[in-house]
């Protein structure tokens, strides 16, 4: 049976792009100029602002400044960013305003990445500017399902994050967890757990609401 929703919320890397190889790298030299150790600070990295995690890492250090540096590599170094299989094609599918991108990003790198990924910018997008609080707060969620104009029981959450995940439970939202970047058992519990987004086809419908009329939703099945 399709799982059925008025707007999708998805997250950004991992979820439609996968900038692994970007974000490694970029953290990897900042965590070397500041004696920070990057096999120690890459595991807090994903799904966090980045904000955070600079203040987290080195609270005696100028954030403003070092994110302004760090902003600037990410978003200049995505040769390698690409699609997440059927990113391109699931979103491509939904109207414009059924669906938004909730990342813990700055929107300069959020964009970048977009575009080396090939996937449609939307035309909701909540990012790091957008935000008080970052994930796993449910703030970010909240705001993504208040600019759609969709109650937030009326949203599904794709993410691949733990992070991500609470914030979309505490949102009050359904998740859909990929396991490009954890695994499974991490992202519990999940209404739908699925390795990447050719596992799901999209559909937008009219749907009867009986004495009250018709209105519109999406219908999300299940593949392979």
């Amino acid at each position: 049976m399709p799982l059925l929703a008025s707007a999708l919320l998805f997250d950004l890397d991992g979820v439609l792009a996968d900038s692994t190889r970007s974000v490694t790298r970029a953290w990897t030299a900042w965590a070397r100029r500041v004696g920070v150790d990057p096999e120690a600070l890459l595991p807090q990295v994903h799904g966090r602002r980045a904000i955070e995690t600079i203040r987290a890492a080195r609270p005696d250090l100028d954030a403003q400044a070092e994110l302004a540096m760090l902003v600037a590599d990410e978003a200049t170094d995505n040769d390698d960013t690409e699609e997440i299989p059927g990113a391109g094609r699931l979103v491509r599918a939904l109207p414009a305003d059924a669906w938004a991108i909730v990342t813990s990003g700055l929107r300069q790198v959020a964009t970048a990445r977009l575009v080396a990924a090939g996937i449609p910018i939307p035309r909701v997008m909540i990012t790091a500017e957008s935000i008080e609080r970052g994930k796993p707060d449910p703030d970010c969620y909240l705001k993504g399902a208040q600019a759609l104009g969709v109650a937030p029981a009326d949203c599904i959450v794709v993410e691949d994050a733990p992070i991500g995940a609470a914030a979309a439970r505490g949102a009050g939202m359904r998740l859909i967890a990929l396991t490009t970047t954890h695994r499974a058992d991490q992202l519990e519990p999940a209404d739908l757990v699925v390795p990447d987004l050719t596992h799901l086809a999209v559909r937008f419908v009219e749907r009867s609401n009986g004495a009250s009329g018709s209105s519109a939703g999406i219908e999300i099945d299940i593949l392979g």
